[in-house]
Formats: C-alpha cells, structure tokens, sequence
C-alpha cells in the first residue's frame, strides 16, 4: 500500500434520518452544541447559487497536492449523490484553481450534493448559476496541475478541521461544519432541542421580552468598572 498515492473506494455512509435531520436546522446551532469548534475557516465560502438553503451530504475525502487535480477527477468519477467532495490542498495554497465550468458540469451530472475546496476555483460566473453549493477561497485563472500523488476517503484538514471520510457535512450561507459520523445521533439530538430555545429567543427579542440581566451579571464576575459620567480627554 502507498501511503499518500492510494485511493480508497468506500467510506461509511450515514443513516438518511441523520441527514434529514440535520437538513432543518441552521449550521450556527448546530455549531452551538459542538462546543464552537467545527466550522470551517470563512475565507471557504458560497460561490454558488444552490436552491436550498441548507445542504446536508456525507465527506467523501480529498487529499490533493497543492494546486494538483487528479484526485479530484477521481473523485467526481465515483462520487454519488449525497456526497460532498471535500479537498483539503495542503492547507490552502491559492495560486492555482482546483476546478472550473467543465468539472462543475459534470458534477452536476453525477448530482453530487457539493463541493467543499481549500483553495480557490476559477470561472466564476458559471459557478456563480450553478444551483449546488460549491465553496471555495476565491478566483483565479491561475489552472490545475494533474499530477498527484494524492489520496481520497483518507483523513483530511479542510479549512482547519479535521474531516474522516463519511462524515456529515452541513452547509448554509454561513458557511460548513463537519458532524464527526459517530457523534451525529447525539448531535442532532442537542441540535434539535437548541432549535427549539432559539426560537423561543428570537421571538423574545423581537416583542421586547428577553432575559438581558445575564450582560451586567456578566460584568460583575469580570469586575467591569460601571462609570456613571462622561469620558473626558
């Protein structure tokens, strides 16, 4: 076996009550109940126009050399829908695009639910119509190479966070989180009853019944000094 030159032809696939679950709640309260720490870096972001506005696919991982393709060809050549190609690109380097309107197209062939780049993409305005989510860093004419080595459904890092092939990704304009497979029920489960108190929140803050006495109790652990004046130079 050639670590870092291999391709692995499956990866574990989530239960379709998990993904459907997932697909009603927004990725910042999801992200809530992970402690904060599974969102990607924002400089990944929508490049696309996708119809809905929450997408929920399973990571089937891409680990390429930087600004190198192959393994995403790859990749589109076994992908099936519910997957979201998710390329890591030695952590970003952007001087070259991963993709353009050829392989968009063909993804949208295959239905592929998205397709999540650490590094940027080029021809954008045919990203920009095209109704899946593809994220990205950004343009730039700057083509691929198709060389390799590289290696799919293998751990990756994508925008600094840890992605094992058959995780849950989920994705809205905010941006993606990364669900590891095997904490998805419970999850979903402190996701589903997060949904709920947010609700109830954002209803209170809009007729003026919110709780705020939290902020100056806040204040008072930090041991914030409260100055009834004016600053003066």
């Amino acid at each position: 076996m050639s670590v870092g030159n291999r391709v692995y032809l499956k990866k574990p696939v989530a239960e379709q009550e998990l993904l459907a679950g997932f697909s009603r709640i927004p990725t910042a309260n999801i992200a809530d109940c992970m402690g904060r720490s599974c969102a990607l870096d924002p400089r990944i972001r929508l490049l696309s126009s996708p119809q809905s506005p929450i997408t929920v696919g399973v990571a089937l991982t891409v680990k390429s050399r930087s600004g190198d393709n192959l393994m995403i060809h790859k990749a589109l050549d076994m992908a099936q829908p519910g997957d979201v190609i998710i390329v890591s690109n030695e952590g970003g380097v952007s001087n070259r695009s991963l993709m353009g309107e050829i392989m968009f197209t063909y993804a949208g062939y295959k239905k592929i639910t998205a397709i999540v780049l650490d590094g940027p993409i080029r021809d954008i305005d045919a990203a920009a119509a095209i109704n899946y989510p593809i994220y990205g860093t950004g343009t730039t004419p700057g083509g691929p190479y198709k060389e390799g080595p590289g290696e799919i459904n293998v751990p990756i890092s994508c925008g600094g966070i840890s992605v094992n092939p058959g995780d849950i990704i989920v994705m809205d304009a905010d941006g993606i989180i990364v669900i590891p497979l095997a904490d998805a029920a419970a999850v979903l489960k402190s996701a589903n009853a997060f949904q709920a108190q947010d609700v109830a929140k954002v209803l209170a803050a809009a007729n003026g019944t919110a709780k705020r006495e939290w902020v100056d109790k806040k204040l008072a652990e930090k041991e914030i000094e409260i100055i009834d004046g004016s600053y003066r130079a």
